[in-house]
């Protein structure tokens, strides 16, 4: 008996190899979406066959699933291209090699998924008109000559790159504008696979209001918009006369991020609401950590120019005439009025004080300690924040050595947080 179990433990051993093998074997066929998919905006046909005018995706969980990998295809490459201005679309795949059936040797030996539908996956995320063939998608480009903004121009700035000076501007428009419903359509498939959580917007609901950024550029001396990213707004009532604008979906284009984009776009949308008496404060619809960040850094900059941020008075504490000068002047909410005042007391105090340090660190543990010391809203707050194995430690599970331990790393955390947007605000001073 001891005999026959250990030879048939062998021949299981040698089979699970087998199988192993095999199924390396057929590790070349799988790739990560997020390397194969090669996005392009075209402003003229040698674009097409450029190296550096390709883009790729941040993510493509929201299509191709949690491991972001495209199985069954050998030296995968997608393309998606759009003209720069009317954002005509083509789409198109080429590989080496499929996997079919007849490339497993033993079927029965191993359970491999079919090749996965790469096209259909993508093309129903887009509106119909889609090209598929490169020579009719290259006729189409002549089509971007005659595109005009859509909307009414509310800003326009420049841009000093490689030495060369380029003009932008932005727009604000709503769905009814003619032809944009079927831009924004187009417009809106990017955010699949740069913005996380993403989902489409009901355009039909006429409380959003949709802000524009483009580049001008002149081809043969014809002026010519491509598009450089966009912003969604929806109007929320608020009692019990006014409105709070929500800020949904921000996305500056991979070819012109870091350049100072979104900080223009934003600062549009903010002096469009100054003037306007039926707007209350502006809020942020689960802003990503970049948003937050670029958010933060166009926050300090204008509240810095407010009376009551002025050095003297940071060092008093957070005050009323903070929350009410901000929300007046800036549409500013108190919780992000609060996180402003933090930065800017932060940037008045002198790390080599030691004092002077103390008090700063106090007074934001304070604020991150209120959660502990009161339930119902804050611990709604505390609960989103943290995982849940975290939060079964926090609050009155947390011994008083852990919610210092807790405080501590969170002030740390918030500081560091905070001297990268001080770092941008002196750098662009």
């Amino acid at each position: 008996m001891y005999l026959q179990n250990t030879r048939g433990s062998g021949e299981k051993k040698i089979k699970m190899a087998g199988m192993s093998l095999l199924k390396n074997k057929f590790e070349s066929y799988k790739c990560s979406a997020n390397d194969v998919i090669h996005f392009k905006l075209v402003r003229q046909e040698s674009d097409i066959f450029c190296e550096t005018t390709t883009f790729k995706p941040e993510m493509t969980h929201q299509l191709f699933g949690d491991q972001e990998s495209i199985f069954g295809y050998k030296d995968l490459v997608v393309e998606m291209f759009y003209s720069a201005c009317r954002l005509s679309t083509y789409i198109s795949m080429k590989y080496s090699e499929k996997l079919t059936p007849d490339k497993i040797v033993d079927s029965a030996a191993i359970s491999l998924p079919p090749p996965d539908n790469v096209l259909p996956t993508l093309t129903k995320e887009l509106p119909p008109g889609f090209y598929t063939s490169r020579d009719e998608f290259i006729t189409s480009l002549a089509k971007d000559a005659n595109f005009k903004p859509y909307g009414e121009k509310l800003h326009s700035y420049t841009v000093n790159k490689d030495n060369v000076e380029r003009e932008f501007e932005v727009y604000k428009t709503d769905i009814e504008a003619p032809g944009f419903r079927d831009f924004h359509d187009r417009l809106q498939t990017f955010i699949l696979f740069f913005i996380d959580a993403a989902s489409y917007i009901d355009v039909d609901d006429d409380r959003w209001t949709y802000y524009l950024l483009f580049e001008k550029y002149k081809t043969n001396g014809n002026p010519m918009y491509a598009i450089v990213g966009y912003m969604t707004v929806y109007k929320y009532y608020a009692y019990p006369e006014k409105i709070r604008p929500r800020i949904s979906q921000v996305l500056i284009l991979p070819p012109f991020q870091k350049q100072g984009h979104g900080a223009q776009l934003l600062q549009t949308f903010y002096n469009s609401c100054y003037s306007s008496s039926d707007v209350l404060d502006i809020t942020v619809e689960d802003p990503s950590e970049n948003f937050q960040r670029l958010r933060d850094f166009v926050d300090v900059k204008n509240c810095m120019e407010l009376t009551s941020f002025e050095p003297d008075r940071l060092y008093l504490g957070f005050s009323e005439d903070m929350v009410i000068e901000a929300q007046k002047k800036l549409k500013l909410s108190r919780r992000q009025t609060r996180r402003v005042y933090e930065m800017l007391r932060l940037r008045a105090t002198d790390p080599s004080n030691t004092e002077m340090y103390r008090q700063y660190r106090l007074d934001i543990k304070r604020r991150l300690n209120a959660p502990f010391q009161k339930n119902g809203r804050d611990f709604k707050k505390l609960e989103k924040a943290l995982q849940p194995e975290e939060l079964s430690q926090t609050l009155s599970c947390m011994s008083l050595e852990q919610r210092h331990l807790y405080l501590e790393k969170t002030f740390q955390d918030h500081v560091d947080v905070y001297r990268h947007i001080l770092d941008r605000v002196t750098t662009a001073s």
